[in-house]
Parts: structure tokens; sequence; C-alpha cells
């Protein structure tokens, strides 16, 4: 069957080796893409968010890595073109990207668990040119749609940072209100999306940072404690929590963990640090305690956060955006820590 090709005049960046001696590549282009396959979806990107899985991304730690490749999972954008067999999207339609594709025949996703596809292998940023670029290729399956009139910077972001939240507090944690949850890293993406989830729902929400300079804007997003524990330790004096949200990873864990109630629940979504976490086996049983592994939304999911973001809208933690050409101290800010929610790129055309 014959495919045509189509000539797109734009730019990418390029990570071609693990690390950060080495710069992000800015790249102009004008070439050829590859003739879409029959499930494939052709995007003009107007913005790409900056992920904390980027730096991991980029420091090499998934030892299936490919290089040279373009970063970025948090897309969104503009349907150009659609493969013959594509059903869900159509030219002009509005749509942003999900972590990854799904099957559609396995296990999961017969039961509706696409975020956890056994066979799925287009990943964004790791197995797949991702979003930092004016255009990217994806399965019909690995983007969803976005309203029109919402700005693209949130676009871009809302899966990564309110869809996880909303998977892992409401579908994996089993969120009720009345709750107490104890959200890590509050002030980061992930962290501000789950305090106002989490409060929406009608839980007490605790909120953990490592500076002061943001409580007052977490108080305003809902939480209604907010601890400043630069260095990770902070159960004492919280009180026992029904439910963690732990964004952070190995410097958090510990003391996460040890708020949680007799039958409590953490969810682990951040791992930002490389290093290994230590488990008391005994405690975690004695307590009943459920450890569950974060994931993000799926589609069905973020229809149900759409719904709720039409009724009342959520503040999207937007830090800064940036032209598509400075991707590397995109990078590197988010590496630096301390920023108030993401910073994305704007790749719709350079400044």
């Amino acid at each position: 069957m014959h495919r045509p090709r189509m000539t797109v005049t734009g730019a990418r960046v390029r990570l071609t080796e693990a690390g950060w001696d080495t710069d992000l590549a800015y790249e102009v282009i004008a070439e050829p893409l590859r003739p879409l396959e029959d499930h494939e979806v052709l995007v003009r990107v107007e913005a790409c968010g900056v992920c904390h899985r980027d730096l991991i991304d980029r420091a090499g730690r998934f030892p299936f890595q490919t290089y040279p490749i373009t970063p970025g999972h948090e897309a969104a954008g503009v349907v150009v073109a659609v493969g013959a067999a594509v059903r869900a999207f159509a030219p002009g339609d509005r749509v942003a990207t999900m972590h990854r594709d799904s099957c559609g025949e396995c296990a999961s996703c017969l039961a509706g668990e696409t975020s956890l596809c056994e066979r799925s292998a287009w990943v964004f940023g790791i197995l797949a040119d991702g979003g930092y670029a004016t255009h990217v290729i994806a399965p019909e399956r690995a983007l969803f749609a976005v309203p029109r009139a919402l700005p693209a910077a949130e676009a871009a972001v809302l899966h990564c940072t309110f869809g996880t939240a909303y998977r892992d507090l409401v579908t994996l944690g089993g969120l009720r209100a009345g709750e107490r949850v104890l959200v890590t890293g509050a002030n980061g993406g992930v962290g501000s999306a789950a305090v106002q989830i989490a409060a929406r729902l009608g839980a007490e929400v605790v909120a953990v940072v490592r500076a002061e300079s943001h409580a007052a804007a977490l108080r305003a997003l809902g939480a209604s404690a907010v601890i400043v524990a630069a260095d990770g330790r902070f159960s004492e004096g919280v009180g026992k929590i029904d439910l963690a949200l732990d964004t952070v990873g190995a410097a958090t864990f510990p003391a996460a963990l040890r708020t949680l109630r007799v039958g409590g629940r953490i969810v682990v979504v951040g791992n930002i640090l490389a290093e290994r976490v230590a488990l008391n086996l005994g405690y975690i049983i004695t307590l009943g305690l459920r450890i569950i592994g974060g994931s993000g939304a799926t589609a069905a999911e973020m229809e149900r956060l759409l719904a709720m973001h039409r009724e009342a809208p959520f503040a999207v933690q937007i830090d800064r955006v940036l032209p598509l050409s400075r991707a590397d101290a995109a990078q590197r800010l988010v590496r630096a820590g301390g920023l108030r929610g993401r910073v994305v790129l704007s790749c719709s055309a350079e400044e």
C-alpha cells in the first residue's frame, strides 16, 4: 500500500548521549517525514512540558534508552494528518500525549487498565521521539482529546500532572472524602495537582515541601497544613495519615511511610534519586500497610478529570514558558529544583 510522504519545516531537540556534560542539541529541519503507519497521527506541537522524568531519561537510568532521541512526553498540539485506520482523530483536532500507547488486546487493556499495557513499546522520550519538537508522530492510542479553549501550556502538562495525581489518588489509592491525605513534593507539578484534587474530593490535605516560600500558595490551593522539611524528616507531629502520595522518592518515602495509620496506603510515583530505600517488612506487615506503584492516567481517567476541570477549573501550575531552542536550559532549571509547577517549552514558532 502506498503511503504518501510529507515534508515539514520545523525544529527538534536531540539527546545524543547520557549525562549532563553534553548539551541537548537544537536542530532546524526541512525534510520529508516517514510515511504514517495505519494507526499513527502527525501532530503539530504547540507546547511540551519539561518533567523530572526527562531528567531520568537524560541521566541514562533506563538501560533500554535509545540514542539519539527527541525527549519529551508532555506535548499538546493540533492534528495535521492521520493514518488510514485512525478513527478517533481527524486533521484539525486538538490532542495531547499520554506517556505511552497501548495494544488494546492484552488482559490489562481489556480490563480498561491501558496504563499497565503488557505489550506497548511506544514510550515517548525513551523508545520513541517525543515532544521537544515542532512535530511529533504518535500512535492513535497514545493521544487524548483536549478542549480548544485550554491554553497550550496547560494542555501539554495536564496528563502528566493532574492525570497522574487523579489516577494515583482516586483509582489506585481509593481516596474517600474525610480522609487525611499527605502529599510530598507538593510544590511540583504532580504535587500541586494532588493537593487540589484531594481537597476538592473532601480530603484533609497535608502538604510537604522543602521551603517555606511555597506554603502560602499551597494553602491557597487547598492544603489544610503545610510542613516544611528540607531534610525529608517530617513524620513526627503529623498525625495519622490514611493515604500518602509520594512524588519525590528516596528522600521522603521513609517519613511518608511512617505517617500512615494502621491499614494505610501509600502510592509512590516519585523516583527523583537513584538510591534505593530499605524497608522494614515487619513494620509493613504488622500495620497492614499497602505500598502501590503509581502510573499515568488512562484516556478514560482523563475524560473524568477534564469534566472536573470544566465544572471548576483547577489552577495548573506553570513556573515559566521558554522557547524550544532553550530546552537544555529548561532541563537544567528543573534539575536545580525549587520551582512552582512545570517549565514548559513553546514549540509553535521560535521567538
